[in-house]
């Protein structure tokens, strides 16, 4: 008996190679079984309105109990195998994408008391999330234009496992992506223990094991809002990034597949997401920004501007607004010169370039604070004069930057004209994450956490400003 269920397990596992780390077998055609499901998550819309996820094999989406009331869950995406695509890769360092899954999903009505599928319970949105997990930049990096091939196996090189788990057992309300989820661009080059047998591309496979395997804890926990960075552009993850990730209803044309689209698939609008208690989250999709300035001819122009109008629309509903992008735009990086010394580098100057010339600070007024990542450090500045407290939380698995921050700034150092930063405050080269606690109508504890749980920061928040315990973790 024990030999036939083997033999029975080995079979089933040869059929749906391309799905056996997500998924199992089905037991019955058109009836999903609880191994064919991937972990469900939640995903957080525009007004606060969420929508339920989960990938299957299964023949059909399964069934979804909404305080008591059973249906079946919606096909948000078919299973299939995508021709390949321009991307930013060389063709010979491409493919085609493969999505072996149903992607189904359900509308979750505010006022619901309770979700589960196959048993299980689904995290829902609360009135006030006054706890919120930060993280951003998780995926592994496979990059051969940058002979760039993290140890994807070495959990300490890449622990964006670990750092989710972490996450998890602090228990938020809330967690925020600030982007960048997909990194296995290329295959590990022959002989390379460390990303040895890694997938690589934009299918499913990837997916799985940059993104839905390592933060499966962190997806069981809590509600996500979630941003879109360069690396799900339309170039890169964008088919990925449609099928899975964003909250809105997918559209013809709007799914990154034909190149010849992309113009439309690389842009969305802004959405506000209540925090309770008169705060909201503005979500802004800055993925095709450049490093130079854009413009006024290119059509990203305005994209941006129109982005940057609907958003400060949306900051008049809400007496405190926190601003997400992927791109720090009143951030610092920094670079080595060739002679040794170690220079700041400002802010996006592709957003900057097209925001500037509506908004002085750079953003609509009424936003107090941008989180973002693109940039893979911890990092918070303030400002003397009126723009947004500005911090950066790249720092969740994707390799990290080396270069560190001053622990004094340069006098009159500037991340963006005319926002002269007075507080700044960084962690470079380590790995974790970052919580918001709300401690008043306008105030948040924040604070800063490595791999192990361990606290490396603390920082308060009061409107618009921000100061820190530390100036520059060590």
């Amino acid at each position: 008996m024990v030999l036939s269920l083997r033999t029975s397990v080995r079979l089933c596992l040869v059929l749906l190679l391309a799905a056996i780390s997500l998924f199992g077998c089905a037991t019955e055609p058109g009836k999903p079984a609880a191994a064919d499901l991937a972990t469900p998550y939640v995903i957080m819309g525009a007004d606060g309105n969420a929508v339920a996820r989960l990938l299957t094999t299964a023949a059909s989406c399964p069934m979804i109990t909404l305080d008591g009331q059973t249906s079946r869950m919606d096909v948000r995406a078919l299973p299939a195998t995508l021709p390949q695509r321009p991307t930013q890769s060389l063709p010979t360092l491409s493919k085609a994408s493969a999505f072996p899954v149903l992607t189904c999903e359900k509308q979750l009505a505010s006022s619901l008391k309770s979700a589960s599928i196959d048993g299980r319970a689904l995290p829902l949105p609360k009135a006030d999330a006054n706890r919120i997990v930060v993280i951003g930049d998780t995926g592994c990096r496979l990059k051969a234009s940058d002979n760039a091939f993290q140890s994807c196996n070495d959990i300490k090189q890449y622990p964006f496992a670990t750092i989710a788990a972490v996450a998890a057992d602090w228990k938020p309300d809330l967690v925020i992506h600030v982007g960048d989820l997909h990194y296995r661009e290329n295959p590990c080059p022959e002989g390379n223990a460390g990303c040895a047998n890694s997938p690589w591309g934009y299918g499913l496979d990837a997916w799985q094991a940059d993104f839905f395997s390592p933060g499966k804890r962190l997806l069981q926990v809590a509600p996500w809002v979630m941003v879109r960075g360069n690396h799900e552009s339309c170039l890169r993850a964008g088919q990925g990034w449609w099928r899975f990730i964003d909250p809105r209803p997918l559209q013809p044309k709007r799914d990154c597949n034909n190149a010849a689209d992309d113009d439309i698939g690389n842009y969305s609008d802004p959405y506000a997401v209540p925090l309770g208690s008169g705060a909201q989250l503005i979500v802004l999709d800055t993925a095709n920004t450049t490093g130079a300035p854009i413009p006024e001819s290119d059509g990203r122009f305005r994209q941006y501007l129109e982005m940057a109008q609907k958003a400060d629309a949306l900051s008049q509903k809400a007496a405190y607004n926190i601003g997400l992008n992927h791109h720090p735009i009143l951030g610092f990086s920094s670079k080595q010169n060739a002679d040794g010394k170690i220079a700041l580098v400002p802010g996006n100057p592709g957003l900057q370039s097209v925001l500037g010339t509506a908004y002085p600070l750079m953003l609509p007024p009424r936003i107090n604070v941008m989180l973002s990542g693109h940039i893979h450090l911890w990092q918070q500045v303030s400002f003397g004069s009126a723009h947004a407290t500005q911090f950066i939380a790249g720092i969740s698995g994707t390799a990290e930057d080396k270069v560190p921050l001053p622990a004094l700034l340069p006098k009159g150092a500037m991340p963006a004209p005319g926002a002269i930063a007075d507080q700044l405050s960084s962690w470079v080269d380590g790995f974790g994450f970052m919580t918001m606690e709300r401690s008043g109508a306008e105030q948040w504890d924040v604070k800063v956490w490595d791999t192990a749980g361990q606290q490396m920061n603390a920082c308060r928040v009061v409107g618009s400003k921000s100061l820190c315990e530390k100036a520059q973790v060590q």
